[in-house]
């Protein structure tokens, strides 16, 4: 599914932003930390149970998505951009 050099990039940033839709069809995207084993993302946070992207997908509205952020480095931060 994915090259070497996209499974080395993947394992190598920390942070994504998931779209999720809501029963009623509305959509929200919400930052996340995610981990990639190579076949599986996962996503973590606070009171994940509580939130509206866990409660869109137990409610079995599967249809997500996620952008990768580009980051450089997080200490310092130093997220890369395009203008």
């Amino acid at each position: 599914m994915f090259s070497e050099a996209e499974l080395a990039y993947l394992k190598s940033q920390y942070l994504a932003r998931l779209g999720t839709v809501s029963s009623k069809g509305q959509p929200t995207v919400d930052a996340v930390g995610f981990e990639f084993d190579g076949a599986r993302f996962y996503v973590g946070g606070r009171n994940l149970p509580g939130t509206r992207k866990y409660k869109n997908v137990a409610a079995g509205n599967h249809k997500v998505s996620i952008i990768i952020d580009d980051l450089e480095s997080v200490q310092p931060w130093q997220p890369r951009q395009i203008k």
